[in-house]
């Protein structure tokens, strides 16, 4: 059987697809912080609307960004040993979390110093959300892949969904992210916005810049070509599990 050319060359388009992603998530940061530091005024901790400029540029750093690049660590480094990706895998996701929840703090401290209510918009409640399942897939991944004692079927049942619930929880962020740029931009420009405000602009080209960096992340993560090969440990261990889970289904030629 003849191979197709097209997806023997394809894997040299990768490269090129991951500067995409890195060009499109340090634009998200750099804008971001464009945004909240020049057109509204700068950053501190003093429970100011100053403090509340940290929240946008922790989040769009921790749930966007970061999180965005340890999706991708896989494609990057799959020729490299897995258990050094894992480790890689975690470290970025929990330094992600620690900027987040440096996020959360700001902007929590800042209603409460102006007397601001929290949790009342649908922004609030996405956020709130994304942040609980991201903690949870952030354990729950330590647990089954990190630690030795976790029996290898157990792992291979949980690893389809925390494949699909770390992209799902990625798209559920950039979201988040738009309504928290439209919602800020209504409450700080809403004189101005529809007169193309230099600010509301930037933000809304923000906007964009995230949701190219979600379709580039998510293009290379579900392109089959570039995924991780598994080593043939692996595949004996995969074999093995196969074997002991058909072993006794009824349509096998041995199950009684």
């Amino acid at each position: 059987m003849e191979s197709n050319p097209l997806e023997e060359h394809r894997p040299g388009l990768l490269p090129w697809f991951i500067a995409a992603t890195q060009i499109l998530g340090l634009a998200a940061v750099v804008m971001t912080g464009v945004w909240m530091g020049h057109y509204e005024g700068g950053f501190a901790w003093d429970g100011g609307s100053l403090q509340f400029n940290v929240h946008p540029l922790c989040m769009v750093v921790g749930m966007i960004f970061l999180y965005g690049d340890s999706i991708l660590v896989y494609r990057v480094f799959k020729h490299e040993n897995k258990i050094t990706v894992k480790i890689l895998h975690t470290a970025i996701h929990l330094t992600g979390l620690i900027a987040t929840i440096v996020g959360l703090v700001a902007v929590f401290q800042f209603h409460s110093a102006q007397n601001i209510p929290n949790m009342y918009s649908l922004h609030s409640w996405c956020g709130l959300i994304t942040v609980i399942l991201f903690c949870t897939q952030w354990v729950l991944g330590l647990v089954f892949f990190l630690f030795p004692g976790v029996a290898y079927s157990l792992r291979a049942s949980y690893r389809p969904l925390h494949v699909f619930f770390g992209l799902a929880l990625f798209i559920l962020a950039i979201g988040t992210c738009l309504l928290g740029i439209t919602e800020k931009l209504l409450f700080s420009i809403s004189d101005t916005y529809s007169k193309f405000a230099a600010a509301g602009v930037m933000a809304n080209v923000l906007g964009l810049v995230l949701v190219g960096f979600g379709l580039t992340v998510g293009y290379v993560v579900t392109r089959s070509e570039w995924k991780r090969a598994a080593s043939p440990e692996e595949e004996a261990l995969s074999m093995h599990f196969k074997t002991l889970t058909e072993r006794d289904s009824p349509d096998s030629p041995q199950g009684s």
